[in-house]
């Protein structure tokens, strides 16, 4: 069941997740798009995540925007394509490569006391490879340090790919198409931001076997959201994500799509990055208990990265 509905106010709005954002020439949603936009949100009882581009909007779109309860991407949540000496921000997002996170670990650790939550998004997830396996267990170590310390001092800021697996009971995945769909400047739905820009692009969608062309939308606000067999974006289709345990993993749809042309089967490279995150929250959740915490949600040991390798054992 749908419960957010995104809303890029722009082709320039900011990329906040894996996929960058390559549109450069403004292209501003129309104001009769965006007030059936919001419509459509209420009618369905979705909360509202604005995306906002890098400028400042005309007034008569700020008082359409605050005419219901939402979420600023962009400006509630801070987004930065580097790390910043300093962030004002309670939220934030750092979208960073595999390499820039692990050489810049250090300076990401200095900003934790500063934050509420800290997402780190990798934006290059498809060129993960074996040999940065232990750097990134690593620069992950080096996070886990300065939280504990955070703990202990009574500060307790989260960051997504350590501290969310020690709350969680089952999966929390990204769930394009499922929990959220995208609405575009051009009044057209997307399972998320990413499949627009494609479409903009014109990469050509391979997952379309009716059209046979670039076409990403899922669906207009004239005719509603009309996702071709949606069942197939869901966990419970998903042999392996839906018993395993790296509950925090987004299971990027388009990023499946991109790298094995399933949008329901995440590559090997998220599945092992996954796994080394929640080993690290493993660890982040035992040096607690030795401090004294109270640790619920026990992680247990696992013996695996990529769980496609010891799928018998499931």
């Amino acid at each position: 069941m749908l419960q957010y509905l995104v809303i890029l106010l722009d082709d320039t709005s900011v990329a906040y997740c894996h996929a960058d954002n390559p549109l450069q020439t403004r292209n501003l949603i129309p104001l009769n798009t965006l007030r059936k936009a919001i419509l459509f949100g209420m009618k369905e009882n979705l909360m509202i995540q604005y995306v906002y581009p890098d400028y400042e909007l005309p007034e008569e779109y700020n008082d359409v925007i605050e005419s219901i309860d939402h979420i600023k991407i962009g400006r509630d949540v801070a987004l930065y394509n580097s790390v910043p000496k300093t962030i004002t921000a309670d939220n934030a997002v750092l979208r960073l490569s595999i390499a820039e996170f692990i050489a810049t670990q250090y300076d990401i650790a200095a900003l934790l006391p500063q934050v509420t939550r800290l997402n780190i998004c990798l934006t290059d997830i498809e060129n993960f490879r074996d040999g940065q396996i232990e750097d990134y267990k690593q620069a992950l170590s080096a996070l886990n340090a300065v939280l504990l310390n955070l703990y202990k001092s009574g500060k307790q800021p989260q960051v997504n790919i350590l501290t969310d697996r020690l709350q969680l009971e089952k999966m929390h995945n990204c769930d394009a198409g499922v929990n959220n769909i995208t609405i575009a400047p051009n009044g057209k739905f997307y399972l998320c931001p990413a499949f627009y820009y494609d479409e903009c692009m014109h990469l050509d969608n391979r997952m379309n076997h009716t059209t046979h062309d670039c076409s990403q939308s899922v669906g207009d606000l004239e005719r509603g959201v009309q996702i071709p067999n949606q069942q197939l974006l869901k966990l419970d289709h998903a042999p392996l994500c839906r018993i395993c345990d790296a509950y925090h993993c987004k299971r990027c749809v388009w990023l499946n799509q991109r790298l094995t042309w399933d949008s329901n089967t995440p590559s090997r490279q998220q599945c092992v990055l996954a796994h080394i995150e929640r080993n690290a929250s493993q660890q982040l959740q035992n040096q607690l208990k030795e401090a004294g915490f109270n640790v619920n949600n026990e992680i247990k040991d696992i013996n695996y990265l990529d769980p496609f390798e010891v799928r018998e054992q499931f």
